[in-house]
């Protein structure tokens, strides 16, 4: 996050519950306890929090019992409260994302016009990816379009795969143990041997393949994109209907997730397969 959280002025007349406008009551008034904790530079009491917000001292007690248990909210010593480290670790991922599509669009937008196809960006979320962003044009005829904020299951997708790639063995088993490894076609890889063998093929190779896994009549190809401290956090992958597919579009697939990769502040080793 670009400033602390504890930075802003108090200012208790913006933080009352009945101004925030939420159809939520139990939301509004755990947003004008944040609000008002945000505005305090030290940990506050639980009484200088209900008068600043106007909650009765037990609503107040109960809504904070939750927000501790849940992490946006720190006890201190002495009944004191300040902001948890939840919000600092869900900004930091949002910053993140909003840094990767930053960075990416442009070059998506030069890969789509070299490919003529559709250009993704997704991030991987729980046990699926989403996509975040894309690149594509009407003019270009016939593509295969992905909706921003859609999801796939991992084992299925050509990005969904790179996570796979980076994760532990035994993260594998678990994803593999905890979905069932479910498909959608005929192609789709429902078994773990197999999908440890195709893994470990994204390894080696750098990049990862979608063939008609998820859907039939389409085909993905995807490189990783990675963060200053080397940790994959996107996937950029082409997506075209599968006669269309072609794999001449390999390498300037990974020359352009390098390139954003290195506009998120990456440093090449040459040691590594992904880069």
């Amino acid at each position: 996050m670009s400033q602390p959280l504890r930075s802003r002025p108090y200012a208790p007349e913006s933080i009352t519950p009945r101004d925030s406008g939420m159809a939520i009551q139990v939301l509004e008034r755990a947003t004008c306890l944040l609000d008002a904790l945000a505005a305090q530079p030290d940990p506050v009491t639980l009484k200088e929090l209900s008068i600043t917000t106007g909650l009765h001292p037990s609503t107040t007690h109960r809504i904070l019992n939750d927000l501790v248990l849940a992490r946006y909210v720190e006890r201190v010593d002495n009944g004191l409260y300040q902001l948890g480290m939840r919000l600092l670790e869900l900004g930091s991922l949002v910053k993140g994302r909003l840094n990767v599509r930053e960075a990416a669009i442009d070059a998506m937008r030069a890969l789509h016009q070299l490919t003529g196809q559709t250009v993704n960006l997704s991030v991987q979320q729980g046990d699926e990816i989403v996509y975040i962003d894309r690149a594509w044009s009407e003019r270009s005829g016939m593509q295969v379009v992905r909706a921003i904020g859609g999801r796939a299951p991992l084992h299925l997708t050509s990005n969904g795969k790179l996570f796979l790639s980076a994760a532990d063995p035994r993260q594998v088993r678990t994803y593999a143990t905890r979905t069932g490894l479910v498909g959608t076609t005929r192609n789709s890889i429902t078994e773990l041997d197999k999908l440890e063998q195709e893994l470990a093929h994204v390894r080696e190779l750098g990049y990862a393949r979608d063939n008609e896994e998820l859907e039939m009549g389409v085909r993905c190809i995807a490189a990783g994109i990675y963060d200053d401290t080397g940790k994959l956090v996107a996937g950029l992958s082409i997506s075209a209907p599968s006669g269309r597919m072609q794999d001449s579009w390999i390498a300037q697939l990974v020359a352009t997730a390098s390139r954003i990769s290195e506009a998120l502040g990456y440093e090449h080793n040459p040691t590594d397969r992904h880069a």
